[in-house]
Protein backbone atom coordinates (compact mmCIF):
# COMPACT_ATOMS: atom_id res chain seq x y z
CA UNK A 1 0.00 0.00 0.00
CA UNK A 2 2.95 1.79 0.68
CA UNK A 3 4.08 2.25 -2.54
CA UNK A 4 1.01 3.51 -4.06
CA UNK A 5 0.68 6.38 -1.88
CA UNK A 6 4.09 7.39 -2.91
CA UNK A 7 3.08 8.21 -6.64
CA UNK A 8 0.02 9.98 -5.28
CA UNK A 9 1.55 12.15 -2.70
CA UNK A 10 4.12 13.06 -5.92
CA UNK A 11 1.53 13.51 -8.16
CA UNK A 12 -0.59 16.20 -5.49
CA UNK A 13 2.66 17.94 -5.00
CA UNK A 14 3.34 18.47 -8.08
CA UNK A 15 -0.30 19.78 -9.06
CA UNK A 16 -0.11 22.24 -6.62
CA UNK A 17 3.43 23.39 -7.92
CA UNK A 18 1.80 23.95 -11.06
CA UNK A 19 -1.17 25.86 -9.56
CA UNK A 20 1.04 27.72 -7.40
CA UNK A 21 3.68 28.81 -10.28
CA UNK A 22 0.37 29.57 -12.67
CA UNK A 23 -1.26 31.93 -9.84
CA UNK A 24 2.16 33.92 -9.59
CA UNK A 25 2.49 34.24 -13.14
CA UNK A 26 -1.42 35.71 -13.07
CA UNK A 27 -0.47 37.81 -10.30
CA UNK A 28 2.53 39.13 -11.83
CA UNK A 29 0.30 39.36 -15.51
CA UNK A 30 -2.24 41.53 -13.50
CA UNK A 31 0.65 43.95 -11.59
CA UNK A 32 2.28 44.74 -14.83
CA UNK A 33 -1.38 45.59 -16.50
CA UNK A 34 -1.83 47.59 -13.81
CA UNK A 35 1.28 49.49 -13.45
CA UNK A 36 0.89 50.36 -17.46
CA UNK A 37 -2.82 51.42 -17.23
CA UNK A 38 -1.31 53.95 -14.97
CA UNK A 39 1.93 54.97 -16.21
CA UNK A 40 0.59 54.70 -20.26
CA UNK A 41 -3.12 56.29 -20.99
CA UNK A 42 -5.02 54.95 -23.84
CA UNK A 43 -4.68 56.89 -26.77
CA UNK A 44 -8.05 56.33 -28.35
CA UNK A 45 -9.07 53.37 -30.89
CA UNK A 46 -7.79 54.61 -34.14
CA UNK A 47 -4.74 52.94 -33.77
CA UNK A 48 -3.06 49.75 -31.55
CA UNK A 49 -1.25 51.73 -29.35
CA UNK A 50 2.04 51.63 -27.41
CA UNK A 51 0.56 50.80 -24.14
CA UNK A 52 -1.85 47.67 -25.94
CA UNK A 53 1.54 46.32 -27.76
CA UNK A 54 3.31 46.40 -24.10
CA UNK A 55 0.32 44.87 -22.43
CA UNK A 56 -0.16 41.85 -25.13
CA UNK A 57 3.81 41.28 -25.13
CA UNK A 58 3.71 40.49 -21.60
CA UNK A 59 0.52 38.58 -21.24
CA UNK A 60 1.66 36.57 -24.00
CA UNK A 61 5.15 36.07 -22.23
CA UNK A 62 2.97 34.73 -18.80
CA UNK A 63 1.37 32.12 -21.03
CA UNK A 64 4.70 30.79 -22.39
CA UNK A 65 5.72 30.73 -18.93
CA UNK A 66 3.13 29.11 -17.29
CA UNK A 67 3.38 26.48 -20.51
CA UNK A 68 7.00 26.37 -19.96
CA UNK A 69 6.23 25.34 -16.19
CA UNK A 70 3.55 23.09 -17.23
CA UNK A 71 5.92 21.28 -19.45
CA UNK A 72 9.11 21.04 -17.40
CA UNK A 73 6.77 19.24 -14.70
CA UNK A 74 4.98 17.02 -16.67
CA UNK A 75 8.49 15.70 -17.63
CA UNK A 76 9.24 15.69 -14.21
CA UNK A 77 6.27 13.43 -13.51
CA UNK A 78 6.89 11.13 -16.44
CA UNK A 79 10.25 10.60 -14.96
CA UNK A 80 9.44 10.40 -11.57
CA UNK A 81 6.46 7.59 -12.51
CA UNK A 82 9.15 6.03 -14.77
CA UNK A 83 11.37 5.50 -11.99
CA UNK A 84 8.94 4.79 -9.45
CA UNK A 85 7.68 1.60 -11.69
CA UNK A 86 11.48 0.70 -11.79
CA UNK A 87 12.00 0.12 -8.63
CA UNK A 88 8.66 -1.64 -7.69
CA UNK A 89 9.28 -4.25 -10.76
CA UNK A 90 12.91 -4.35 -8.72
CA UNK A 91 11.26 -5.36 -5.64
Amino acid sequence: MANVDRPTELSEQVLESVEKGQRAAIEAARKFVDTVDEKLPSLGDEHPSTRQEIIDAALDMSDRLVHTQYDFLREVVRSAGKALGASDRAK
